[in-house]
């Protein structure tokens, strides 16, 4: 009998330790390290690569780790008739992305706090980040 409630007490720990391992979502930090507002690719690879990849693609190394897998940036210009989506890319980088499976960091506020709100810094590196992904389009 005491081998049995032994048995069952430690079932139900187990039952439980796993179940709350299934729903904790591993949480990402991306480190916001120093960069320069004038260099599209260096602020890619700092702030973007770690989701989207070195070539945009989506396969980072964090994308694993996320809920939704995240966009192909290299396709943008084709999904949009061919079009570069300027405004829709400044738009994601200012206020984020409205989707409940999005988990892209508000990156304008981000770029504010690193240029104590200087919104001169804050365009500039937004504008330099939008006109590198341009150059990570498939052709």
């Amino acid at each position: 009998m005491l081998k049995r409630l032994l048995f069952a007490c430690i079932f139900a720990a187990l039952a439980t330790t796993m179940g709350h391992a299934l729903d904790h979502q591993a949480k990402i930090i991306i480190p916001i390290g120093p960069t320069s507002p004038a260099d599209g690719k260096q602020m890619y690879t700092s702030y973007c690569a770690p989701c989207h990849g070195v070539d945009g693609r989506g396969h980072g190394t964090a994308s694993s780790a996320l809920k939704a897998p995240p966009t192909d940036l290299s396709n943008l210009a084709a999904a949009n008739g061919g079009k570069f989506p300027v405004s829709h890319l400044v738009s994601v980088l200012r206020y984020g992305v409205e989707h409940p499976a999005a988990e892209m960091p508000d990156w304008n506020q981000i770029f504010a706090r690193m240029n104590q709100v200087n919104p001169i810094i804050r365009d500039q590196r937004t504008s330099n980040l939008v006109d590198y992904l341009r150059t990570l389009q498939v052709r």
